[in-house]
This record gives C-alpha cells, structure tokens and sequence, in this order.
C-alpha cells in the first residue's frame, strides 16, 4: 500500500480550505485518510499553516511520499529539514544535540522572516490607508476651493444686482411719482 500525504479541499467555492492528511494513494481526494496532519489555508497573507510535527515526522520516516504541494508545506515548516537531521544522527554524522541545536537555529531564523514579512504587510497596509487619506483630503479642499469661489461669484453677482436695484429704486421713485398723481387726476 503506498502512502502519500496530500491535501484534501474544504471549503467553500473560490475559497479553498484544505487538510493535510495521510491517505491511500488509491483513496479519492476528499475521501478516505488514515490521519489528519493539520490544516492549510492559503487565503491569508501570509498562508496559515497549522501542522502536527511530530506525526508528520513519524510518517516521513516511515515512507510515506508527500505531493509536491505537501512537500513544499512540509519545507516551509521545517519538517524535511528535521528529518534530513535525524537522518545525519542516524547514520553517526552529528550527534542528537548538535542537530536539536541547527533545528532551533533555523526556526527562530524562519520566524523572524515571517514576522518580518508580516510587519512589512502591516506598514504597507497602513501607508495605503495614509495615502488614501491624503488623497480624500486633497479632492475634499478641491471641492472647497470651488464652492467657495461659486458662493463669492454668487455674493459679487447679488452684490451688482443690489447695486443696480438700488439705482433703478432710486430712478424709478422719481418717474413714477408723477405716473401716479395722474392716474388719480385722470380718475377723478
């Protein structure tokens, strides 16, 4: 019987959720499994892998052929590089604390990158989010700049027609003074 870990999908349609298990290789994708690894969720930045170690260890040793996907999962995480030094303990070339000691080194070099990788994500995001702001406030003095040159071209245009409202009062009172004295003459 060969042994393969592999994913298999979960999740809904175009967001994909999958689990990382140990399976037949006869069995379907999504079905059959002699054991759940862990889970792989590729829609975050960056992807989310949760992993039992110890268990994924234990059937690489045993035989089990990871696809290439799983392989390169099982990279990421550092689960080949520790069975690469178990193998080195096993045949004599470094003893079980010195490999113990190369493994730690290389895990806390991995987290620093992917925190490192996570800061940059969140600086990029909040700059985004700055120069998006700066950008609002542009256009929104734009706009203000505009209203406040209509609403003074309306205050000088109010302020020409009260003038000219003002000398036709002024004119009219006189002319129609007369007009009506002699309506009422005419009338009378």
């Amino acid at each position: 019987m060969a042994v393969k870990i592999r994913l298999a999908r979960h999740g809904k349609k175009n967001y994909a959720f999958y689990h990382i298990v140990v399976a037949d290789s006869r069995s379907p994708r999504d079905g059959r499994f002699i054991e759940k690894l862990g889970t792989y969720n590729p829609n975050t930045n960056p992807a989310t892998i949760e992993l039992n170690s110890e268990s994924a260890l234990k059937w690489l040793q045993n035989g089990a052929q990871p696809t290439d996907t799983c392989r390169a999962i099982l990279s990421y995480k550092g689960i080949l590089y520790k069975k690469h030094l178990m193998e080195g303990v096993r045949k004599g070339a470094v003893t079980e604390a010195v490999a113990e000691e190369r493994f730690n080194a290389w895990l806390q070099e991995k987290e620093a990158k992917i925190q490192s990788k996570k800061n940059s994500l969140s600086q990029e995001a909040r700059n985004e989010v700055k120069a998006r702001l700066e950008e609002e406030a542009k256009v929104k003095e734009a706009k203000a700049a505009e209203v406040a040159k209509k609403r003074s071209a309306e205050i000088v245009k109010e302020a020409e027609e009260a003038s000219t409202v003002e000398e036709v009062s002024a004119e009219a009172p006189a002319e129609d003074a007369p007009a009506t004295e002699e309506a009422p003459a005419e009338n009378a």
